[in-house]
Order: structure tokens, then C-alpha cells, then sequence
């Protein structure tokens, strides 16, 4: 039966996909609601940002840059950054998990500005800064019409290589939006690596880590000949899909060839607000996504399996399609 529902569900995401409407912002969480009544918080303000913490029998509380945040005493104190548990050169823990009391809690627990102190029953201390949680920017969700009103800037090609700052405004573009343009690179594959070593180390694949293509069917794939590519997701075969992508057109003749782009996130954005039961299927029930080959001298089956969305247990929170 749940092969029947996922085919509806294809038609209905490539619907989606072509996006259309705009879905309305939503609400902030009313915190109180959350909580039961007789719960006293523990109120201070942090520069322009308002704190407020609960001790609880078995975990900590804290009400911070308007998030919930619900810790175990367990985990508090295996993650401790002090020089005793951590070494910071390394950056791995230097303290023996299995040491840690499992009933473990705190003696006493104070707020020094943006600093949160804990102070063990041993006598240890564990510090926690709370500006690390400030300025984090979510993903922006978009349709074309969002995309188009943003008008996110273009990087130039030297300022991405030769700057800091030029890698910074690109990497803030793909992280709020999931793509980023760099303009004037010369049409070249050797140009192309050089921008993507810039990025990140690139991944050994059965293409090779750089390869060029064209419409002459060297390889048993689509995107070797004239056909046109409709909304896909790459990779899907592997055991670990490519977390980004570079794409460069180095020569184009004739006409065709556009470039379409869709915010998958977008589109499983609106199943989960319009139809969370099938939200819900698509992030559970695995599927097996190949790849045949057999054009010349490339003979490949890989296989990967896994639901067409993943989502992180502990917060629900969707990392790839």
C-alpha cells in the first residue's frame, strides 16, 4: 500500500517543485504552553537577548535566543571544555565517559553575563558560553519568486580565490540558500578544480573526482545526451549522496542547455505543512535507488538505500534529500 501512496506522493512533489505558493511565515512557539505551570524561571538579560534556566530533577532548561533547549546532566558534564576533560589542541575529550555518574546533578548552577557555570558535586566547574548559540542563521526556504526578490550577489572569481572575504560572502550565500554563483572563471576544467579545492576536498567518484561531459553518450546516463533533464537529485545511489555539487559550462553551441534549479527543502517543506502524515512516509520507509551502466567500458551498480527524506531524530530537522 505504501508503494501506491509514494507514487501519488511523486506526482504531488513535482508539483510542488515547480513551486508556487509562498507558504506564510510561522508562528513563534508560545514557550509557557510548553512548560507546566508551576515551573520558576530563572530570568537574566544577555546584551540584547533574554535568558531564563530551570533546574529539573534529571535535566537542565534553558530559554535562550527564543529556542527551548532541554540538556542531560549526563551530557553537560562529558562535555565539558576545561583542561582537565578536553584537550583543545586535538579537540577530543580527554575525560573517561564511563566515569561520568549516570544520576549525576549539579550542585549549583549561576549565569556571570553570557556565561553558564555549573559546579559538580566533586567541586569541578564546567563553563558554557551562550554567544555561541547567538547570530546562527537558518537555511532560507525559496520558490523562484523568493529567490528572484533576494537578489543575491553574484562573487567574482578572483575575489573567491585571491580573499577572504570573497569566500566569505560565497559560502553565506550557499549556506542560506544551498546554491552560490562565482562570475568571470575562465572556461576551464583546471579553473573549475581550482574553485572547487577552494570549497572543500573533492570526492573520488566512478566519473573521477573532475570530469567533463557532453551529449555524446560516453557514459550510460542521461545527462550525456540531448534530452532534456527535468527536477532530479543526484547521486541518490550512493551511500552518501554528494553534499554540493560544482557545475561550470565551459562551451555551449546551438539552443537549449538551460540551467533549472529547485529548493528541494522548499517542497518538503510545504508536504510537511500541507500533508505531515506523508511527510512522515517519505522520511521512514527506505527505497532502493540504483544506477546501471553498461556503455563501453563502464560497468557500474551501485546501489544506496535509504528514505527520500532524512531527518534527525532528535529534532526532526530535515538534512538531505
Amino acid at each position: 500500500m505504501w508503494y501506491h501512496r509514494l507514487s501519488h506522493l511523486q506526482s504531488r512533489l513535482q508539483d510542488l517543485l515547480k513551486g508556487g505558493v509562498i507558504y506564510p511565515a510561522l508562528p513563534q512557539p508560545n514557550f509557557k504552553s510548553l512548560l507546566p505551570l508551576a515551573v520558576h524561571w530563572h530570568h537574566t538579560v544577555s546584551k540584547s537577548l533574554t535568558c531564563a534556566w530551570q533546574q529539573h530533577e534529571d535535566h537542565f532548561e534553558l530559554k535562550y535566543a527564543n529556542t527551548v533547549m532541554r540538556f542531560d546532566y549526563v551530557w553537560l558534564r562529558d562535555h565539558c571544555r576545561s583542561a582537565s576533560c578536553y584537550n583543545s589542541k586535538t579537540h577530543q575529550r580527554s575525560l573517561d565517559t564511563a566515569s561520568v555518574d549516570l544520576c549525576i546533578k549539579p550542585k549549583n548552577i549561576r549565569l556571570d553575563e553570557t556565561t553558564l557555570f555549573f559546579t559538580w558535586p566533586d567541586g569541578h566547574v564546567t563553563k558554557y558560553d551562550l554567544n555561541c548559540y547567538e547570530g546562527q542563521k537558518q537555511k532560507i526556504l525559496w520558490n523562484a519568486e523568493i529567490y528572484q526578490q533576494a537578489q543575491v550577489p553574484y562573487v567574482d572569481c578572483q575575489s573567491f580565490l585571491e580573499t577572504n572575504e570573497g569566500l566569505k560572502k560565497f559560502l553565506q550565500n550557499f549556506l542560506l540558500y544551498g546554491i552560490a554563483f562565482v562570475e568571470n572563471v575562465p572556461p576551464t576544467q583546471e579553473h573549475t578544480e581550482k574553485l572547487a579545492e577552494r570549497i572543500s576536498l573533492i570526492r573520488e567518484t566512478i566519473y573521477g573526482r573532475m570530469w567533463y561531459f557532453t551529449s555524446d553518450f560516453s557514459r550510460g546516463d542521461t545527462a550525456y545526451t540531448k534530452l532534456a533533464l527535468d527536477r532530479h537529485t543526484d547521486t541518490t545511489y550512493f551511500q552518501e549522496p554528494c553534499g554540493i555539487q560544482v557545475f561550470h559550462c565551459l562551451k555551449h553551441e546551438g539552443t537549449g542547455g538551460r540551467t533549472l534549479l529547485v529548493d528541494g527543502f522548499y517542497a518538503a517543506e510545504q508536504v510537511l505543512q500541507k500533508a505531515p502524515e506523508e511527510f512522515e512516509l517519505l522520511s521512514k520507509v527506505p527505497l532502493k535507488h540504483e544506477y546501471i551502466e553498461d556503455v563501453g567500458e563502464c560497468h557500474n551498480h551501485m546501489i544506496g538505500v535509504g528514505p527520500v527524506l532524512n531527518i534527525y531524530p532528535w529534532n526532526k530537522e530535515l538534512y538531505l534529500i
